[in-house]
């Protein structure tokens, strides 16, 4: 779930989302300078500040910066929660194998405990899943984001060898001759 402006308070863990890859801004908007950047799903603390569109904020390294509010999500990633998830698929098997073990009356718990360890595993094969495609699609992003920075840099060498170039034909102004009266 996405913040809205008014929920930011300062001091509270949130997290970046899950589907994005941004830079932290020296200051509130695209102009200032970039200090770096977070992966989808890193924890950061809000500062409590906010201008426009952007927030202020401090990431897992300790940098402190404005990011985009709208990216800024109250839930953890899928990065926290996969472990989670791990850990309580495996207590849930342990649990299961109790049970079995001890071949009590307990069939209706075997089935409870069955149908949540498929539950767990088909939710942790999808948050895997999706985790894959987010890192895929991150770095497809950054790619991009290298490649107009690559031509970018070609149009702009381009034009200053153009602009070289037309500068050894521009004709250079002639001196007058002191022979002339005028």
């Amino acid at each position: 779930m996405l913040l809205s402006p008014n929920l930011l308070a300062e001091g509270q863990p949130r997290y970046i989302s899950d589907n994005v890859f941004l830079y932290i801004l020296n200051g509130p908007g695209t102009e200032y300078r970039i200090l770096g950047s977070i992966e989808a799903g890193q924890p950061i603390t809000l500062q409590g500040e906010s201008q426009g569109d952007y927030s202020k904020i401090v990431d897992h390294k300790g940098r402190e910066g404005w990011i985009q509010t709208n990216l800024i999500s109250d839930t953890p990633s899928f990065r926290e929660q996969v472990p989670t998830l791990t850990n309580e698929l495996a207590t849930v098997k342990a649990k299961l194998d109790e049970v079995l073990s001890t071949k009590d009356d307990g069939v209706d718990q075997v089935a409870e405990l069955q149908s949540k360890v498929s539950e767990l595993e088909s939710t942790l094969s999808k948050t895997v899943k999706e985790r894959d495609n987010l890192k895929v699609a991150a770095d497809r992003s950054a790619d991009e984001a290298r490649y107009a920075m690559w031509r970018e840099g070609a149009v702009l060498g381009g034009i200053g060898l153009l602009l070289g170039v037309l500068l050894v034909y521009i004709p250079r102004p002639q001196r007058r001759n002191k022979k002339r009266w005028m």
